[in-house]
Order: C-alpha cells, then structure tokens, then sequence
C-alpha cells in the first residue's frame, strides 16, 4: 500500500512601500517559491500508518505562477511494507497543477505521480510495479471564518494498484478513487486553528488495504509561532490492516506535528 498527504496552495507575496504620495504598491511576483519540513509521530494517510507507527521526516518546495500553474515535489520517509517488493523507505510524489479563485470559490486540478526510489521487480517475470499517477480535483469555499472543501482523487487502473503484486503471468490492473471533505477555522486573535477530515475509499485496489472500501476521519488543532507549526491529530478509520510486525496500521491514535515554513 502507498499514501500520500499533500497540502499545495500558491501563496501571493505582496510587500507594500509606506504610504507615501510619491510611493506605490510593489506588484506581487511572477512566481513564488515555497518549502517546508516537518517531523511527525506517525505518518499516516487516508487513515493508514506509512511507517508502522514510527516517526517520520517529511519536505516539500512548490513553485507557483500567478496565473495560478504549480509543481511541486514532496517527500516523507515511509517502511519497507508500503510497497510489494519491500524494498522502500522513501516516498517521493511529484505534482503539477492549477490553482485559482473565482467569486470566493477555489478550484484546484492537477495530478500526483508517486515514486518509490529502489523498488524493482523481485523476479524474472515478475510484472508488479510501485510507482503510480492519481489526478485529483478539489473545491474550496470560505463561510464566514470556516473553509470547507471537497476533494476527489481518481487513480486509473494501473499496474501498482493491482490486487496480485508479485505474481507471475496475468496482472489484474485496479482503479481506486478517493473522496474527501474538510472543515478548517481559525480561532480570531490567536495562532490557533482546527480542522475536520472525513473521507472515503472505494476500491477494491492495493491502495484500498484490506476491504474494497473504508471511511476515515480525523479532527485537529494547530498552532503557529513565527515559522514555525505545532500540531496535533485523532485519527481513525472503520478497517484493519496488520503490518508485518503485527502492528494494526488502521487504528486509531493521535499524531503529532512539528514544522517550518519557509
């Protein structure tokens, strides 16, 4: 199983001289450039443990036009299970996309292709694959002081979704699409801020686990202090899924975050 959990968004910089009648607004740039890191307790997505309920170190950069294109590239250190082979310890997803607001609604469309670096094939005639392409497409709406927002991630029917990784002679190809919708607010005249996740799988795939479909959930707080973000996470989903320690990877817990912006 492979998962992944992107936050992209282009940020306008806009720096403004003092006011004074001989001086203008500086026009915000072209392009931007955005990065951050983070440790996590746990690296989870879409409710299931990437690393066996074990820390991880995630970054990212996205540079962003303002006519509202992006890529971006985004890592995390993940465990050996997450692919067939068990050979990984990275994940690595490239994306690019488009971004932009029309009448208080934010449309975001583009595509993830998730790399695994040394996964191979473990045997001649071995046709399983790690590496996989999901477009996503998601709607963002402000309601006073609380964003919601719907997102839809479709994985065609490809090779590394294939419920028979490994095995020799015919490869049963597998979609999978991923439906989410999340509530964020922050707290007026404080660093504080809260979200809710509810999201659903429809498989069955190997990104699905165990069951052809699940529900996950999640609800939490931040906090921000200059650059940097603490944060703090329930998550939870109606599957299971053993690891090869014997770990339910599927279980609820609670995840906490430390991370720069820059």
């Amino acid at each position: 199983m492979r998962f992944s959990m992107i936050s992209l968004g282009a940020l306008a910089l806009v720096t403004a001289a003092p006011a004074m009648a001989q001086d203008e607004t500086e026009p915000a740039p072209a392009v931007t450039v955005n990065g951050s890191a983070t440790v996590v307790s746990d690296y989870k997505f879409r409710g299931i443990s990437q690393t066996d309920g074990n820390f991880a170190v995630q970054g990212g950069i996205t540079v962003s036009h303002e006519s509202g294109f992006y890529v971006s590239v985004w890592g995390s250190s993940v465990d050996d299970y997450v692919t067939v082979h068990g050979t990984a310890h990275q994940e690595i997803d490239l994306i690019a996309g488009f971004k932009k607001s029309f009448d208080g609604v934010t449309f975001d469309i583009g595509a993830l292709y998730y790399v695994y670096p040394g996964t191979r094939p473990g045997f001649a005639g071995d046709n399983s694959a790690s590496d996989f392409i999901e477009p996503y497409v998601s709607l963002s709406y402000a309601i006073g002081p609380v964003t919601a927002k719907a997102t839809a991630n479709y994985a065609p029917k490809q090779k590394a979704l294939a419920l028979d990784q490994g095995a020799t002679g015919l490869l049963d190809k597998q979609d999978n699409l991923y439906l989410a919708g999340d509530l964020s607010t922050s707290i007026p005249n404080t660093p504080l801020a809260l979200t809710a996740h509810l999201g659903h799988t429809f498989g069955p795939s190997w990104l699905s686990g165990p069951t052809d479909e699940y529900t996950d959930w999640a609800l939490g707080a931040t906090a921000t202090w200059k650059s940097l973000t603490f944060g703090v996470q329930y998550v939870d989903t109606d599957t299971f899924f053993t690891t090869p320690s014997g770990k339910n990877a599927a279980k609820g817990g609670v995840i906490g975050t430390i991370g720069v912006s820059f």
